[in-house]
């Protein structure tokens, strides 16, 4: 019997890579997204692709129903969708930093929510959360999405320790820089919440140091490539991590005081 797999954030980036790639591996992808014209290509490959946006309660709940309807069943949730909102703490809108808590934890959390009971009739399953080395390391300009990626990894363990004993799994994915267009919504936030202030020198800094990145990222598989090992295994590890400078970063930040991680960080944006 395949596995079904739901992933979200499918449309472009890492999610799409995953879909493909866990589909040719015989597994049952549901690939959900709020761009569905941008996913028309993969359901010739026998994708299946839903219209799902996580801040939307109605959207989740008929994507869940329509899963089990077809399927029966549900093996594993590859919590990806997410964005950067950048800029300085003070400057970002309280509602887009709202809008940023709601995609990257909230819509994730419900998710988890609505597939832990078939889960644990099952007696079995996994639970794919893909947080970021900016859930361990916060840089400035980004605190609003540092905070949504804390907190997935601090949901993720609890959530690990509640789940064990059904059957379940839970695994974070802690990607350090890949080629998506993440740094590029990134970087668009950060100009248009912070550009023009007092804050302006640092995030023009920053929207520097990402195109400087740009052509040493690594393909998304590299990212899709863990998953599916996490996917497959036996007894999965709780955390897995790949990506530009990911290990680099945890290092430093293991082995730094938080004063010399700030000064390193600065020393970047001046």
């Amino acid at each position: 019997m395949k596995k079904v797999v739901l992933i979200t954030g499918a449309s472009s980036g890492m999610g799409r890579e995953m879909a493909q790639l866990l589909s040719k591996n015989d597994f049952t992808v549901y690939a959900a997204a709020r761009r569905t014209k941008r996913m028309e290509d993969l359901t010739k490959t026998g994708i299946h692709t839903l219209a799902m946006d996580v801040t939307d309660e109605t959207s989740m709940t008929t994507g869940i129903k329509q899963i089990i309807a077809n399927e029966g069943r549900i093996d594993a949730l590859i919590n990806n969708a997410g964005f950067g909102s950048y800029g300085s703490i003070e400057e970002v809108p309280a509602e887009d930093a709202r809008h940023q808590l709601e995609v990257n934890v909230f819509g994730a959390a419900r998710l988890i929510q609505l597939v832990l009971p078939y889960m644990r009739a099952q007696h079995s399953g996994r639970i794919i959360n893909i947080s970021s080395i900016g859930g361990k390391v916060a840089m400035p300009l980004g605190g609003w999405y540092h905070a949504s990626k804390f907190a997935l990894e601090a949901l993720s363990d609890s959530l690990r320790a509640e789940v064990g004993q059904f059957g379940i799994d839970v695994v974070v994915i802690e990607p350090g820089g890949v080629k998506s267009e993440w740094a590029d919504i990134a970087v668009e936030n950060g100009l248009k919440n912070s550009g023009n202030g007092v804050y302006g020198p640092m995030v023009r800094k920053f929207a520097g140091m990402q195109k400087s990145f740009a052509n040493r990222l690594p393909e998304p598989k590299i990212i899709a490539d863990i998953v599916l090992k996490a996917i497959l295994a036996r007894r999965p590890k709780t955390r897995y991590v790949a990506g530009f400078m990911a290990r680099p970063m945890l290092a430093m930040r293991k082995l730094l005081s938080d004063r010399l991680m700030d000064r390193l960080m600065l020393s970047q944006l001046k």
